[in-house]
């Protein structure tokens, strides 16, 4: 595989991966007869260069977008109401998501409200939601900015409450984007922090779907593809980018979401709750928490462990030694190893295990997680 061309995959939607696959944008606008998109993003990304050409482009094309980009790092239910009334205010006909897990959760959601206005948590997939969205959605299309969650390719939003702070999820086939521009030159400015934690994120994605319990070896193959490419380049990405790696990257991520169809683990449970209470960057509540996490799966499922250090290419092919390059990776890309380093204190931990204990990930983990354990986990990691 080159980097400097673009590919097609149609798999499990239409994906244009590619340096410059973004810019063709405009043109499957046109040839879609969509001229008022909502463009979902955040406000950081609204004030990039690239983001600024999107919209010049569009606009060269006769072609009115409007931005929505007032949204929480970790979205909230009101951020959906919000980017609802924007599209009806303005009559759009297609939403677009450009942006990072947070901006695509989000425009999601309000794709899934545009026709279905009952309490948005009346659709929680958790409580069989899903079955109550049966009307047509708008146009969706998504171009991910960052290499992490790997939301362009999802089918579900996850949507916290403003006040409980509990995460939701919302799930339909109908939520999946008609075509993803997956464009690596649009991650080629993203600072060492956000490519550490959304990278670590991604391989938190495919070391849980590759372990979570649900039997699933489409999955599973894809998510050690996933694992071995982060492996090959996401020092790199972070450290010294270029084409290959932020390439590499945003492939795994990518893989890594369509991976965990098959179901999440213990470090996401451990992580959600970090997000919701302490308003920590989701990536870096997985990166500090997956050596733990891992560390806790391995009795019983040593097995699994040898494959992964297998693809991970270690010296020895053991649980423990998946453990110590997790901790290794993090000290080269310079993730902290404990959770009292972003902020976490002791009393933060009976409300955090708590949460987690009613998170919606850990029921796929591999072995039973009891809120004790998850208190122990947290000690630990603090």
């Amino acid at each position: 595989m080159t980097f400097d061309k673009i590919y097609q995959y149609n798999f499990p939607t239409t994906i244009r991966f590619g340096a410059g696959s973004s810019k063709e944008l405009g043109d499957y606008l046109v040839k879609n007869s969509l001229s008022r998109p909502l463009i979902v993003t955040d406000d950081t990304v609204a004030q990039l260069n690239f983001f600024k050409e999107i919209i010049h482009d569009l606009k060269k094309k006769n072609i009115s977008a409007e931005v929505f980009s007032n949204i929480h790092k970790n979205p909230v239910k009101s951020d959906v109401y919000k980017g609802t009334e924007v599209y009806d205010n303005t009559k759009r006909d297609s939403i677009i998501g450009i942006g990072g897990g947070a901006a695509l959760d989000v425009a999601r959601a309000v794709v899934l409200r545009v026709n279905h206005r009952e309490d948005l948590f009346k659709y929680d997939d958790l409580i069989g939601g899903d079955v109550y969205i049966t009307n047509d959605v708008p146009h969706f299309i998504t171009i991910p900015t960052t290499a992490g969650t790997g939301s362009e390719v999802g089918r579900s939003a996850i949507i916290a409450d403003d006040e409980t702070h509990q995460k939701k999820i919302l799930f339909s086939p109908k939520l999946l984007a008609k075509i993803v521009f997956a464009d690596p030159l649009l991650t080629m400015e993203l600072p060492p922090f956000i490519t550490a934690a959304t990278g670590m994120d991604a391989l938190t994605h495919n070391m849980e779907a590759y372990l979570a319990k649900m039997p699933h070896p489409l999955c599973e193959g894809i998510a050690l593809e996933g694992i071995s490419l982060i492996n090959q380049s996401l020092e790199k990405a972070v450290n010294k980018p270029d084409l290959e790696s932020r390439s590499k990257m945003l492939i795994a991520s990518l893989m890594g979401a369509v991976a965990f169809q098959k179901g999440l683990g213990v470090v996401h449970s451990l992580a959600h709750p970090l997000s919701s209470l302490l308003d920590t960057h989701h990536g870096l509540a997985n990166a500090v928490n997956i050596p733990y996490g891992m560390e806790f799966n391995i009795e019983g499922f040593e097995y699994k462990f040898i494959r992964i250090a297998r693809t991970l290419e270690l010296k020895e092919e053991t649980g423990k030694a998946v453990v110590k390059y997790l901790f290794d990776l993090n000290a080269k890309i310079k993730i902290p190893h404990k959770l009292s380093d972003i902020g976490v204190k002791n009393e933060h931990i009976e409300t955090l295990a708590d949460l987690a204990i009613a998170d919606f990930a850990h029921p796929n983990n591999p072995k039973p997680v009891s809120r004790e354990d998850f208190r122990n986990l947290y000690r630990k990691a603090l």
